[in-house]
């Protein structure tokens, strides 16, 4: 299975007294990035699920947001968190030591805070496994989206491949003849210059010039980074890393067959294969 970096997913629960989301977005990125936004309730949790996610995406900028929102319940569920509430008094303390005149904080304050109202009916036992619970969900639902996704990428790959494979072809069975015809040509031009194509010295340059404008070894790189494509897309797993070099070399190789052309089809299958190649590349920068 291919991974598309790109996903989202929600889940949401109703507890008494309380509302809970978690929602999971993914884009791509060149390593792995983990981002957790958390309530001050639950900020005790955020190494945990940094490192629950960074267990199962391999790259990505993920982002994790739990939300928590209080709602309507029945009478008496709401308490105060004392500790917290010393926290703030020892806060408010310090503060008015070192600032002499400062305003105390009014009971409003105090209630306003994050994390000083708690339910009463819901333990944070409970609530962790709550989270935890939806996270699991929100995760799986990620990884359906970027598994769907990344399904959609590789047929798009694997058609870019066969466009490839067929401007190869346009190229590969004309080389012979363009290596012959050219030479042929030049071979003209020394004779309407009154040179003997002949010549011991001319024959060895006709050669070296030969090599440098056969372009069979390129075409045969091209074909077999291709063939290493399709197998990397059948294998699956983490391939955006290894197709992103294959990419490379496919440029690479399509720069080097325009560089070497000396014919007007020949330079029309390079820039082909430039614009082929780019939009595979393109699609490459999604996968995990």
């Amino acid at each position: 299975m291919i991974l598309s970096m790109t996903g989202f997913a929600a889940a949401t629960a109703e507890l008494p007294g309380i509302s809970l989301a978690v929602e999971l977005r993914s884009v791509n990125h060149r390593y792995l990035d983990v981002t957790v936004k958390l309530p001050e309730e639950l900020r005790t949790l955020e190494p945990s699920l940094r490192e629950r996610l960074a267990s199962t995406q391999k790259r990505g900028k993920v982002e994790c947001r739990v939300s928590l929102a209080r709602t309507v319940g029945a009478s008496g569920t709401m308490a105060i968190n004392t500790e917290r509430v010393h926290q703030l008094a020892g806060a408010a303390a310090a503060v008015a030591r070192a600032i002499p005149g400062t305003p105390p904080l009014t009971t409003a304050d105090i209630l306003r805070w994050p994390g000083v109202m708690v339910d009463a009916t819901i333990s944070s036992e409970a609530l962790t496994e709550q989270v935890d619970a939806l996270v699991q969900q929100a995760l799986s639902e990620l990884t359906s989206a970027r598994a769907r996704e990344g399904a959609a990428l590789r047929d798009v790959l694997d058609a870019r491949c066969s466009d490839i494979e067929t401007q190869l072809a346009r190229v590969a069975p004309r080389i012979p003849a363009l290596h012959a015809a050219y030479l042929s040509k030049l071979g003209a031009r020394l004779a309407d210059a009154g040179l003997d194509s002949n010549d011991d010295r001319l024959k060895q340059e006709l050669a070296l010039f030969a090599t440098k404008i056969d372009v069979a070894e390129e075409v045969a790189r091209l074909v077999t980074h291709v063939a290493e494509v399709r197998r990397v897309l059948g294998q699956g797993g983490s391939v955006g890393k290894r197709l992103d070099f294959l990419a490379q070399e496919l440029h690479r190789e399509a720069n080097t067959l325009g560089s070497k052309s000396v014919d007007a089809e020949l330079s029309q299958v390079s820039l082909e294969l430039k614009v082929l190649i780019e939009q595979m590349r393109e699609q490459v920068q999604n996968l995990e």
